[in-house]
């Protein structure tokens, strides 16, 4: 069977807590790190640094993080003990998000929870790439925040992610899952054998409305259906029964010949 590889955004919403006992994934020297992509630790440790310049220099921190209030002490608290909070896996880290509510990995089958953890990749602000299972504290950095002295997260996260991800997807099935923000964190040179990523919309009185609200529970929930039926082509996609009604229109489908791109659409009537 072709191996696939399913592109996560991280979640704002985090868990907080971990343990304390857990390795430090900063010390990417330490032989028994559990990080699968240690190789951007360097790069992880300098947004952080530039990340805890801009709390001690004073900058507009509500404009930074997009959050006042509570939330904002709250993400300043969290920023600044990063390199010494406990840890835990990002699977569950990111559990409070609307998508990953919806992937609902505890309900997912021994197999598909497996096939989750071994393809899936998450694309995240501070950290670039991780696996579902690498050991992250709790931390606020949306990816298209602007930092001083790095600029647009995304945009600097490019140079150094991108090698790093076009060799893991090679000759592989891409579900691309990531929100354009996500994206542009990545130079994509299509080394993959096929990409597939998928539009919603609904359809009132014979006009298609693209779906903006809610469209990260639906991510969540294709995604638990790609790691359950182990999805790697549109066929497969035709067997998902969606509650609110969503069906593949293989007709308004594309397939980009030069970039080995399907854009799938999924239509809801009701």
């Amino acid at each position: 069977m072709t191996a696939f590889v399913l592109l996560l955004p991280s979640a704002e919403g985090k868990q907080a807590g971990g343990n304390p006992f857990a390795p430090d994934m900063f010390d990417y020297r330490a032989s028994n790190t559990f990080n699968y992509f240690s190789e951007l630790n360097p790069v992880r440790k300098q947004i952080i640094q530039h990340l805890h310049q801009a709390l001690d220099e004073g900058v507009d921190l509500g404009k930074l993080f997009g959050v006042k209030g509570k939330m904002l002490e709250e993400a300043v608290q969290v920023n600044r003990e990063v390199m010494r909070s406990p840890l835990m896996a990002a699977l569950d880290r990111y559990s409070p998000g609307v998508l990953y509510q919806a992937m609902s990995f505890s309900s997912l089958p021994t197999g598909a929870q497996r096939r989750l953890l071994e393809n899936g990749v998450i694309f995240s602000g501070m950290f670039g790439l991780l696996r579902p299972d690498d050991l992250i504290p709790n931390y606020r950095l949306r990816i298209d925040a602007t930092l001083p002295g790095i600029g647009k997260v995304n945009r600097f996260w490019r140079p150094h992610l991108s090698p790093v991800l076009n060799k893991l997807v090679e000759d592989k099935i891409v579900w691309n899952l990531l929100p354009a923000a996500h994206q542009a964190a990545w130079e994509d040179t299509h080394r993959y054998r096929a990409m597939i990523q998928v539009r919603f919309f609904r359809e009132k009185d014979g006009e298609r409305i693209p779906v903006s609200h809610g469209v990260k529970s639906l991510r969540g929930s294709l995604a638990n259906f790609i790691v359950r039926e182990s999805i790697t082509d549109i066929e497969g996609l035709e067997a998902w029964h969606h509650p609110e009604g969503f069906r593949l229109d293989r007709e308004a489908s594309t397939w980009d010949e030069e970039t080995r791109t399907h854009t799938l659409v999924m239509v809801a009537s009701r």
